[in-house]
């Protein structure tokens, strides 16, 4: 299992995690927001039965009477006495800055003044009982009705939207969480990667110097001045040389040139296709004439780590194919670099830039990741799979600035 695949399976296990004791915590509250509404439409019959007490018993003695008033009282949640047709004339615990008169909260005796009240205020609060909870139909000693309605109160209220806080809250801290120690993660990357290239540019400055003077000592001694494996020799070491170039080249910032990106791709595929095999075709077509701001060095690196993978692609028989298109409206440059081998899965789009993500036995997983890194980071532009088909290839597109219009990147 390549490590890419374990970090998403771990990611997938957190993920799962999580989302068990969320479901846990939804579940628990629900099970408190329940029984606590169940226990709040007891108190409102109790707070019915007291307040239809009063209004049969008015002529009980003080002593009872006073109990009653302190039960019916002590019952805190919002609520609402009206007739069959919906004509409020007892109300508990709602604004009282909707009422003007002093005994809103006193039961309303025959021949008693109708409380004064905002209508539309009232109304709004009914429909939301409504809404809650079904009535609590009284029936009265004179045979008539009364119909209760009544409301969560400010703590069932709280506890209903508590565990969506409280995980709003977690999920935020999490995110901030994931995203700090992500950067923490991706700078220590950052400093084994310059770590790593530094060491490796200065162990094969040496060598390199050697060979290079070991082939201009061999051209000497044996007369092999057009000799054409001599030169071949020749070019592989000042591939090696250019090699230890880009990796002295990364952390730092490169210099960026202005280059006919046609004649830089068309240098790199006539060194690269003679070193693959001779049965692969390669082409390069579209404008000839566009410029962008690079560095070749780096820029024949992101050319190679691509089409090794390409090669690598292709089972036998094949063709690799880039084209270069300027979008002169967005002042862009695509290159496409499309093969016909044995594709990508969609699923795997994004993950075949990240580090250690291979699909060969042997392979490190390092090419894509430092291909996104040069051309997002070193070029300002992107790089993604466009287009891929299982059986039917690959096409990754490089998207550049025109030198035109080019703003140097902050490294």
């Amino acid at each position: 299992m390549n490590p890419y695949q374990n970090n998403q399976r771990w990611k997938f296990a957190l993920l799962i995690f999580a989302a068990i004791i969320a479901g846990t915590s939804l579940i628990y509250t629900n099970y408190l927001v329940k029984n606590l509404s169940a226990a709040e439409r007891t108190k409102a019959e109790v707070w019915a039965m007291s307040t239809r007490n009063i209004f049969d018993m008015p002529d009980v003695n003080d002593e009872f009477t006073t109990f009653i008033y302190a039960i019916r009282d002590s019952l805190a949640m919002p609520a609402i006495i009206a007739d069959a047709r919906d004509s409020i004339f007892y109300w508990k615990g709602l604004d009282t800055s909707r009422t003007n008169i002093s005994f809103q909260n006193e039961i309303v005796m025959e021949g008693t003044p109708m409380p004064k009240y905002d209508p539309a205020y009232f109304n709004r609060q009914l429909k939301i009982m409504k809404e809650q909870h079904p009535p609590i139909i009284v029936d009265l000693y004179n045979g008539e009705s009364w119909y209760i309605y009544y409301k969560d109160s400010a703590l069932l209220t709280q506890l209903r939207i508590f565990p969506y806080v409280q995980l709003s809250l977690i999920a935020i801290f999490l995110v901030i969480a994931y995203t700090v120690f992500n950067s923490i993660r991706k700078s220590e990357q950052n400093q084994v990667w310059l770590g790593m290239a530094k060491e490796a540019a200065h162990q094969l400055g040496t060598p390199i110097s050697s060979l290079m003077a070991w082939v201009e000592l061999i051209k000497a001694k044996f007369n092999a001045e057009d000799d054409p494996l001599i030169d071949e020799m020749g070019q592989d070491v000042k591939r090696l040389e250019v090699v230890a170039d880009r990796f002295s080249k990364i952390g730092s910032k490169p210099v960026l040139e202005p280059h006919n990106l046609y004649d830089v791709i068309k240098d790199f595929v006539n060194y690269f296709k003679i070193r693959v095999s001779d049965k692969i075709e390669f082409v390069v077509s579209g404008d000839k004439h566009v410029e962008a701001m690079l560095n070749v060095p780096l820029f024949d690196w992101v050319l190679e780590n691509i089409m090794k993978n390409a090669t690598n692609a292709i089972d036998s028989t094949g063709k690799i194919e880039v084209r270069i298109e300027e979008n002169i409206v967005r002042e862009q440059i695509f290159i496409d670099i499309s093969d016909n081998g044995r594709g990508i899965p969609r699923s795997m789009f994004d993950a075949v830039f990240q580090p250690g993500f291979t699909t060969r036995k042997r392979g490190w997983g390092l090419g894509l990741s430092l291909t996104k890194r040069m051309v997002e980071n070193y070029h300002n532009g992107q790089v993604f799979v466009k287009d891929s088909e299982i059986g039917k290839g690959t096409t990754f597109r490089i998207i550049l600035k025109s030198s035109l219009v080019y703003e140097p990147a902050k490294i």
